[in-house]
């Protein structure tokens, strides 16, 4: 009679390189680790009407909801899913939004990326310096060819945002997403790994 099997499944992470050494930035912006004192950007960015749908961070979040969400952000390269930058200005290195380059496909050369900036420093061109600054750094991780983002139609700012980081426009997936309670339609760029 066999003795007992131990029925553990192992869960493989992905193998990401490590964190690096020189933080990412293009034009306005730096993309660094999240901190503790980094809670007032999160609760701003928790007054946002959309943010909150699309992530983790509570809608009005308090100090200690915000405080939880900047300890998940450290968690998501610990657990292999990816990295998570906050959105620093370069000057002062206040925070002023996320981004994140997520490679749960990296396997097959993919990932996808994110960004959100707090409503007070929207305009000012952050988002897409964050986007190029990610991206850049995302062609330094071996193995990765492509990045998509995935962006409501009517999501316009972001739409631009996209367009001048050099993400093109690919096609419309219909019915894509859940969101909110509600199948939504995503818009689907995609920036390719430079010969």
């Amino acid at each position: 009679m066999p003795g007992n099997v131990d029925n553990e499944v192992m869960v493989l992470k992905p193998s990401l390189p490590p964190w690096p050494f020189t933080p990412p930035r293009h034009g306005s912006v730096v993309l660094r680790r999240a901190r503790e004192s980094d809670v007032a950007m999160a609760r701003e960015l928790s007054t946002d009407a959309y943010v909150p749908t699309i992530g983790t961070l509570p809608s009005q979040a308090s100090d200690e909801e915000a405080l939880a969400w900047i300890h998940r952000q450290h968690r998501r390269y610990e657990e292999g899913t990816g990295f998570s930058f906050v959105i620093a200005e370069a000057e002062t290195d206040v925070a002023v939004g996320q981004c994140g380059l997520w490679l749960s496909e990296l396997a097959d050369g993919r990932a996808t990326a994110g960004y959100s900036t707090v409503p007070s420093a929207r305009g000012r061109g952050f988002a897409a310096d964050a986007l190029i600054a990610i991206t850049t750094f995302g062609w330094t991780v071996p193995g990765l060819y492509r990045i998509a983002l995935y962006i409501e139609p009517w999501n316009v700012g972001s739409i631009r945002t996209a367009e001048r980081a050099g993400y093109a426009r690919e096609g419309l997936l219909r019915s894509h997403q859940m969101i909110a309670g509600t199948r939504r339609d995503m818009q689907l760029y995609a920036a390719v790994r430079p010969e």
